[in-house]
């Protein structure tokens, strides 16, 4: 079955730089689009970002626009998410997500639903 599993999470003073990895398995992981999506506390579901199944597509949130970096290396079925310049707002649970098969590339970089499976998640803290 599907299965995303995240890492590389943790306590990161503000300033900060953090690369979570999603290993992904239990199907053809090239086919599919992917995103990243964050959950803080109190809070509802938001989408961060997304790339296209090649990699030559991706989008991102206001909140993280150039600062996050979305990569996937299709070798090794993972999914990568390079976090910069960290803001105490940045703390949540962040997931990897895979979109619908065929999903539009618009909705991929721009975040207009279609996600179809969503890991555990891994804590991100920004904090002094």
């Amino acid at each position: 079955q599907v299965q995303l599993v995240e890492s590389g999470g943790g306590l990161v003073q503000p300033g900060g730089s953090l690369t979570l990895s999603c290993a992904a398995s239990g199907f053809t992981f090239s086919n599919y689009a992917m995103s990243w999506v964050r959950q803080a506390p109190g809070k509802g579901l938001e989408w961060v970002s997304g790339i296209s199944t090649g990699g030559a597509g991706t989008g991102y949130a206001d909140s993280v626009k150039g600062r996050f970096t979305i990569s996937r290396d299709n070798s090794r079925n993972t999914l990568y998410l390079q976090m910069n310049s960290l803001k105490p707002e940045d703390t949540a649970v962040y997931s990897c997500a895979r979109y619908r098969l065929g999903i539009p590339i618009s909705a991929v970089v721009t975040g207009q639903g279609g996600l179809s499976s969503r890991g555990q998640g891994t804590q991100v803290t920004v904090s002094s």
